[in-house]
């Protein structure tokens, strides 16, 4: 968790300029949880990006990647990511969520998906993945 916490500040701070960065409700509700005074320092970096409107189509879209993807009750708001990602057609969905999000089967099962559906296909990866890609 630590190593996270260490890749998750130098990519904060020394690649983020390489990208285009935007928030959404769904990600501010996640990062105000857990310990405040964590919290309030998330909330630092999020309120200098612009927020992603809620699309009309994300509630079927939610409905279909929880079904697709077999994601339990608790990681409903992991297919909310993954749908405003698409609909919003982001490049990237940046995230540590390695068990629901950022793996190699997800992202086979998504891209056909997407295919299948017309759908954008972002590519979900950590931030150790990202410092490593050139845009």
């Amino acid at each position: 968790m630590a190593s996270h916490q260490k890749l998750t500040h130098d990519w904060w701070n020394q690649h983020r300029h390489r990208f285009l960065l935007y928030t959404s409700a769904f990600v501010r509700g996640e990062a105000a949880g857990g310990d405040p005074n964590a919290a309030q320092r998330r909330m630092v970096y999020l309120t200098s990006l612009p927020e992603l409107d809620v699309p009309d189509e994300l509630d079927q879209l939610e409905a279909d990647l929880i079904r697709l993807f077999q994601l339990p009750p608790r990681a409903a708001t992991d297919a909310s990511h993954l749908g405003m990602a698409m609909l919003h057609k982001m490049d990237y969905l940046l995230t540590w969520n390695c068990a629901h999000l950022a793996n190699a089967t997800l992202q086979k099962d998504l891209h056909e998906y997407c295919q299948y559906h017309h759908l954008h296909f972002p590519i979900v990866c950590t931030p150790e993945t990202l410092i490593q890609l050139q845009p």
